[in-house]
C-alpha cells in the first residue's frame, strides 16, 4: 500500500427514502430522525470532523432540502436567540454549523444503490482519496471509528474498509472479508462477500459502513453492471479494485448502531441518553423498572 496522501473529503450518501420509518419520512429524512436531541445525521458528521475531514459531499435526493437547510444558518432562529440572550443554544447552533465553503450537495436522481451514490460525487471528490460514511450508522467508542481509520491509512495508505465481529452463526446477515496477514493495527482484505451461504463466510469479520478509498474506484463504478436488486453495488466495484490495489480492514472496538432499522434507532436513544449526564438521572430509574416489568 503506497498512496498516503491525505483525506480531506468524505462523502455522505443521504437520497435514500426511509421506508422502513414511515409515515415519518413522508415529511422529515430519516437521516434528521433525532437520537434524544441531534439529528443522526449530526453524529455521523461529527465522527467525520473528529477525524480531521475538511469537506463534507452530501449526495441527496428529492425532498432532501432539509438537510441543506439544517447544515446553513438560520438567521431568524439567531437573531431570536440572540435577542432572549439564549447563550446556551447559540453555542449549539454554532457547534453545528460546519465553516463556510466546507460542505457540497450533489443530487442522486434514481435510486440506484450505493454504487451509484458514490459515483455522483465524482466531480466534488476529483483524484484524491475520500471517507465514506453511511449516514444509518451511528458509533461509539474511546476512539471514533473514522479516526482510527485515519490512523491506519497513514501508516498503510491504500483503500481502508472498517469491520467489526460477529458470531460466526450469524455471518450470513453481513457482507464478509477474507483476512490476510496484519498491516499495522488491522489487517490485509483478502476478499469481499456479500452475505454469504452459511457456512461459507471467509471470516466473521462484517463491514460496517465506513470505508476510505481511492479515486480509481469511480472509474469503476462507472462501468459497473448491477448486480443485487438491481442496482450499482458498491462491494461488486471494490472486488474489482482490490485486484488492483490494497485493502486494508480496521477493527472497530465500539458500539454500532444501525439507525436505519427501528430497533438500532430505538437502542441508539437509549444508549445515548444514558451517556448524558444531563439526562440519565431523571430516566434511568424509568429505564430500570421497564426492565424489571419484563421479567
Amino acid at each position: 500500500m503506497t498512496d498516503k496522501r491525505k483525506v480531506r473529503k468524505a462523502v455522505f450518501p443521504v437520497a435514500g427514502l426511509g421506508t422502513r420509518f414511515l409515515p415519518a419520512t413522508k415529511a422529515v429524512p430519516k437521516e434528521m430522525l433525532t437520537v434524544v436531541d441531534k439529528p443522526i445525521i449530526q453524529y455521523v458528521v461529527d465522527e467525520a470532523l473528529e477525524a480531521g475531514i475538511e469537506h463534507f459531499v452530501f449526495v441527496t435526493g428529492r425532498n432532501k432540502h432539509v438537510i441543506e437547510d439544517y447544515f446553513d444558518i438560520h438567521f431568524e432562529l439567531e437573531q431570536t436567540l440572540r435577542e432572549r440572550s439564549k447563550k446556551a443554544e447559540m453555542t449549539i447552533l454554532a457547534q453545528q454549523l460546519p465553516k463556510a465553503g466546507t460542505v457540497s450537495f450533489t443530487r442522486q436522481q434514481e435510486p440506484l444503490g450505493l454504487g451509484h451514490a458514490v459515483w455522483c460525487a465524482r466531480e466534488i471528490v476529483g483524484d484524491e482519496p475520500f471517507a465514506l460514511l453511511l449516514p444509518d450508522m451511528i458509533m461509539h467508542g474511546e476512539t471514533g471509528c473514522m479516526k482510527g481509520m485515519i490512523d491506519l491509512y497513514a501508516e498503510s495508505g491504500g483503500n481502508i474498509i472498517a469491520v467489526e465481529e460477529c458470531a460466526p452463526d450469524q455471518a450470513h446477515k453481513y457482507g464478509i472479508v477474507g483476512v490476510g496477514e496484519t498491516v499495522g493495527e488491522g489487517f490485509r482484505i483478502t476478499g469481499m462477500v456479500e452475505k454469504p451461504a452459511k457456512g461459507t463466510a471467509p471470516s466473521n469479520f462484517f463491514i460496517n459502513g465506513r470505508y476510505i478509498l481511492q479515486p480509481e474506484i469511480f472509474a469503476i463504478l462507472e462501468h459497473q453492471e448491477r448486480g443485487a436488486g438491481n442496482e450499482i453495488q458498491l462491494t461488486d466495484g471494490m472486488l474489482k479494485l482490490l485486484e488492483k490495489q490494497d485493502f486494508a480492514g480496521y477493527v472497530f472496538r465500539g458500539d454500532t448502531y444501525d439507525c436505519g432499522a427501528k430497533d438500532g434507532f430505538i437502542l441508539a436513544n437509549v444508549a445515548f441518553a444514558l451517556m448524558r449526564d444531563d439526562i440519565r438521572p431523571s430516566v434511568e430509574a424509568q429505564f430500570k423498572a421497564m426492565i424489571e416489568a419484563l421479567k
